[in-house]
């Protein structure tokens, strides 16, 4: 058992019915095991540093300290955009529900 949260609430998205498609990624943050409630996941790759690309800069006011890179995955035929993050930018302690602990 682990304390979770719902990336739709982290980013104020509309809610959704959970169904079949829905998934929990589990993650280390801050050296403790959560829980993130995911829409899907399609496919889990490994991509080496020459796939991933810098974070371009954005003219939004939006928070994108948790973006890490843009990746690409060769010979992908559907042309995806790979967001990757950092989670322990992305999920604080207070968003799954844990008191901020000072580590020794």
């Amino acid at each position: 058992m682990c304390h979770s949260t719902d990336l739709r609430i982290k980013f104020s998205l509309k809610s959704v019915k959970y169904n079949e498609l829905t998934v929990v990624i589990v993650v280390n943050v801050d050296k403790r095991v959560v829980g993130v409630v995911v829409d899907s996941v399609s496919d889990v790759l490994a991509l080496d540093s020459g796939q991933i690309s810098p974070v371009p800069e954005l003219g939004c006011a939006a928070d994108v300290g948790f973006i890490t890179g843009i990746g690409t995955a060769p010979g992908d035929a559907h042309g995806r955009m790979l967001i990757l993050v950092d989670t322990d930018n992305l999920i604080s302690s207070a968003d799954v529900g844990l008191p901020e602990m000072e580590l020794h």
